[in-house]
């Protein structure tokens, strides 16, 4: 079997017996024999699951634009001068802890699913906005200098040169943005968000171990999932060899 085929197989299993509740109850009533409800019954885990996915997917997508719009215009001409200031401010929303931003942000959109993405969106733009910055400002000016000699507008220079070239890199921040997220996306059940912060408040409100497993395990298989998918993409896309191999 190759290698590559063992991680996916091991976060399909791990997500089988998490998100099936019959599997689940027998492995948590063998880890937690003395615990006397092991499983949390208000909503099922699967569709908590499946909130804590679209929360960090749509988080994840706002941020992705967000830091790519802004690397691209600071590291243009006219956006330059502003390139400090972006990254300070940048570097300054990530020093607030998520909570502080979704109470700052209650009051003025309300509880549920809105100021978990503010929160999410505000914590994890940095690393994407860092990356493409890197990746911009990397590419060497001779290639750009050759794309405006044949004649190349400055979008498609953009377009066709250097984004393409920077890709790796943005594609790099991304994958960290998307990692932060499954964890800090666990904040949102405080505020009425769902996802699988619901099972680890309630297992810290009732001294229940066998809740915070549960939601926690979910959490980090769902990062480990993501991370190795990442992986993968990275490797197919902006690896040589594997695009030889296949």
């Amino acid at each position: 079997m190759k290698r590559h085929i063992v991680p996916p197989l091991l976060f399909g299993l791990a997500l089988v017996v998490l998100l099936n509740a019959d599997l689940l109850e027998v492995v948590l009533r063998q880890l937690f024999p003395a615990v006397r409800e092991v499983m949390y019954t208000r909503i099922p885990l699967i569709d908590l699951f499946r909130e804590h996915v679209v929360m960090v997917l749509v988080s994840s997508a706002i941020a992705t634009a967000l830091g790519v719009s802004l690397g691209v215009c600071v590291t243009r001409p006219p956006g330059r001068d502003f390139l400090t200031v972006v990254q300070g401010l940048s570097s300054l929303a990530q020093t607030f802890p998520p909570v502080a931003v979704l109470a700052l942000a209650v009051p003025a959109v309300g509880f549920g699913f809105r100021p978990t993405i503010i929160a999410l969106v505000v914590y994890s733009v940095l690393p994407i906005l860092n990356n493409t910055i890197a990746g911009m400002e990397a590419i060497p000016r001779e290639l750009t200098d050759a794309s405006r000699g044949i004649g190349m507008t400055p979008l498609q220079i953009l377009f066709f040169s250097e984004l393409p070239l920077s890709a790796r890199v943005i594609a790099a921040g991304v994958r960290t943005s998307v990692i932060i997220n499954v964890g800090t996306a666990t904040i949102g059940a405080v505020v009425g968000a769902g996802g699988l912060g619901v099972v680890i408040v309630a297992g810290l409100v009732r001294d229940n171990i066998a809740f915070v497993v549960s939601g926690a395990a979910a959490a980090a298989v769902l990062a480990l999932s993501l991370d190795w998918l990442f992986g993968r993409l990275e490797t197919l896309f902006f690896s040589p060899r594997a695009r030889v191999a296949r």
